[in-house]
């Protein structure tokens, strides 16, 4: 059977495309990337890795005991509020009536106002106003006017409107925030690939020790099944390693003497005594770590669709509400009146729609596209799944099943039948660990087919294996065997350059042959179709051989391939995409994918493949089907529109009701009154939710 190139030898190839040639010595980290980051910080800045995923825990349980606070506290407000009476027709005041809304608004404003007055300091800081800037503006305005004719300022309060703006906003960011996770698992998923332990040979002795106390040049025992707790030498036996999760190489890599094993690959069926050559901060696997980390201290994040309008509705609101104060009293009104007039212009200005229009629709859309298929993980990223213009696959286990199978069988001789080859040799197959006898045997599982007994069980030394089975002599050999035996291989034992094929000799007669490969997944064509209907250049880099790499570009029809690529390679080739203007997607499955994913515009795991490139990535797809990408980018255009359509409706109302509150109408004899003003909020307030609800039947459709 063929060995496998160890992966020192491993080069980038440019066969397929115009790639500029890269230094892949150099350790420099990628550099910064601000395209892709989670949204607003919530008044604070959401810190990234692990202390992060338990700071987002508390902030969204911060928001959910404020919210329900509030709610309590609003609805008496409400109650007991003069207007509200007025407007739902109904009268009941308490003595000190003013006092006890003052007292129940004092309790909210500070309490559940307090993460968008924190917020807004945040921002004021940063020079960046935004939705808390907004917030923080309206809600102070009515709270101190409010208090203001509670203690003798003539007007009316704003309480009622304080206290549900508080309560609205304080439910959208409760919901925003639980659909988007806020920091990543993936070190701690990296750093769990290494045993704790090491068993350290010391002469005849073999001794259990923790992995920091492994030294350069010690020699440790890996027993079958372990994991490799470092990278060194093979001083001492013979196994298959499956790297697949480290390097992307598809097929368990035979290892002999003077051979190099990676920490965090998994041994085969075989014991080994390894030397060890990198330890710790040296080793592969804790370089991938470092890259993941570098990766993600250099997402940035984007300010989001909401705060840009809430940018600009600030700065709108404070010009208005000044130019109405400082209009009404040049025309010679009472300051009360023209102070009346600002604050309903102010606290207008900040629409419970506007606080509701984005966090309904990602909270509708994370929920449909879990259904769908697809977990969002990195809300913004979703939301740019819509600029995607080039998408970088990893082969193995994405367009691939990852499983080194069976592709064809054919008969040469007409006694035997494909599926007596396929029994017959499976009988010499099912004790090996070989990937092709274990895809041999898949297989005839899959077929349900008892796999006879083997009798005088031979190995012939590189070229196969021989057995009696069933009164027959039984030979499973590789091409080399029948070119060293004068036998003719058939012409069409070689369809396919990625496969792999194994010939079967039926008392000393080529009876047929097995063909296998890693299997192309059924679903990728129509995917790579979709991409190329919607201009996305299709691409992949992957860590298999140039043979197999150039087979699956060609049956697809790829725009181009990277082969023989190392994950500090694949980070190289995103940022080169990214260099000459495309805004790119990377999908993976292994280890080797997580520096890339961390680094793409988009990071698209599949769920198949391991923990650690799902908490890189932004979205995962549940059913690891490339299909499902296609529809995350039609998905993301859908949920975009929904976003700016919710935004045009919640700021339309302000374009209306800020100048209607300012008084542009008021020599017609008409003057927007705060009342007037809450019944329009309410209604805008149920047009966006409406609309939001919408985007489940659009996505449905998909």
């Amino acid at each position: 059977m063929e060995n496998h190139e160890d992966h020192k030898d491993k080069k980038m190839d440019h066969s397929k495309m115009d790639h500029s040639k890269m230094n892949h010595d150099k350790e420099d980290h990628p550099k910064m990337d601000h395209s892709k980051m989670d949204h607003s910080d919530h008044g604070g800045n959401v810190p990234m890795g692990m202390a992060g995923h338990d700071h987002h825990k508390m902030m969204i349980a911060d928001f959910r005991k404020r919210f329900w606070v509030t709610l309590v506290l609003t609805i008496p407000i409400l109650f007991f509020s003069p207007m509200i009476q007025e407007f739902l027709g109904y009268d009941f005041l308490l003595p000190g009536n003013p006092y006890i809304l003052f007292a129940l608004s004092t309790i909210v404003y500070f309490y559940g106002g307090w993460p968008f007055l924190k917020g807004f300091w945040s921002e004021v800081k940063k020079g960046a106003p935004g939705m808390m800037t907004l917030i923080a503006m309206a809600i102070s305005v009515a709270y101190f006017y409010s208090s203001a004719t509670v203690f003798g300022l003539p007007g009316v309060d704003f309480f009622w409107e304080l206290a549900t703006l508080i309560a609205i906003m304080l439910v959208g960011h409760w919901i925003e925030m639980k659909s988007v996770l806020g920091a990543s698992k993936a070190l701690q998923l990296l750093v769990s690939m290494m045993p704790a332990e090491a068993h350290r040979v010391k002469g005849d002795t073999v001794e259990d020790i923790k992995l920091e106390d492994l030294l350069k040049d010690d020699v440790i025992l890996i027993k079958p099944g372990e994991k490799v707790p470092a990278d060194g030498i093979i001083t001492e036996g013979s196994s298959y390693l499956n790297e697949s999760m480290l390097t992307g190489e598809s097929k368990p890599v035979k290892k002999e003497l003077n051979d190099k094993v990676i920490g965090g690959s998994v041994n085969g069926n075989s014991t080994l005594k390894v030397k060890v050559e990198h330890t710790g901060k040296d080793s592969y696997l804790n370089k991938v770590i470092t890259m993941v980390e570098e990766a993600q201290k250099t997402k940035s994040k984007m300010q989001n669709l909401s705060d840009r309008a809430a940018k600009w509705l600030t700065y709108i609101a404070l010009a208005i509400g000044f130019g109405t104060l400082a209009v009404w009293l040049i025309l010679g009104f009472p300051f009360v009146y023209a102070l009346e007039r600002m604050v309903t212009v102010m606290v207008i200005a900040c629409p419970h729609a506007l606080g509701l229009a984005i966090p309904l629709v990602v909270a509708i859309s994370t929920a449909v596209s879990a259904q769908n298929g697809l977990l969002i993980r990195n809300r913004t990223a979703f939301e740019e799944s819509r600029k995607i213009s080039a998408l970088l696959f990893d082969k193995t286990g994405t367009l691939t099943k990852g499983d080194f199978g069976v592709t064809r069988i054919k008969s040469v001789d007409e006694k035997y039948s494909s599926d007596e080859i396929l029994r017959l040799a499976s009988a010499l197959e099912q004790s090996s660990e070989h990937p092709i006898a274990v895809g041999i045997i898949k297989k005839v599982k899959e077929g349900k087919v008892a796999i006879p007994k083997p009798e005088n069980f031979n190995a012939i030394t590189g070229k196969g294996v021989e057995a009696n089975v069933e009164s027959k002599k039984i030979k499973v050999v590789s091409p080399g065997y029948l070119r060293d035996e004068k036998i003719t291989i058939p012409e069409d034992a070689y369809s396919d350059a990625a496969e792999t094929v194994v010939f079967v000799l039926i008392d000393g007669k080529l009876a047929g042959y097995i063909a296998l490969a890693d299997e192309i997944r059924p679903e990728s064509a129509e995917a790579i179709k979709v991409f190329k209907k919607n201009n996305i250049k299709v691409l992949m880099a992957t860590g298999d051989n140039e043979k197999t790499a150039k087979a699956v570009s060609d049956k697809l029809g790829l725009d181009g391939y990277y082969a023989e690529v190392l994950p500090h390679q694949k980070v190289e080739i995103v940022e080169e995409l990214q260099n000459k203007g495309e805004f790119v997607a990377m999908t993976g499955d292994g280890v080797n994918d997580a520096p890339a994913l961390a680094k793409a515009n988009v990071g698209i795991a599949v769920g198949s493949g391991t923990d650690v490139a799902a908490e890189t990535a932004d979205i995962i797809l549940v059913n690891s089907n490339p299909q499902d990408i296609a529809n995350l980018i039609l998905f993301g255009k859908a949920t975009y529109n929904k976003m700016i359509q919710n935004l045009i409706w919640a700021t339309g109302y302000n374009v209306v009701a800020i100048p209607l509150a300012a008084g542009v109408l008021y020599s017609s004899g008409f003057v927007l009154g705060p009342a007037v003003g809450a019944l329009f909020m309410s209604l805008s307030t149920i047009i966006v939710a409406i609309n939001a609800q919408l985007l489940k039947r659009k996505i449905g459709k998909k």
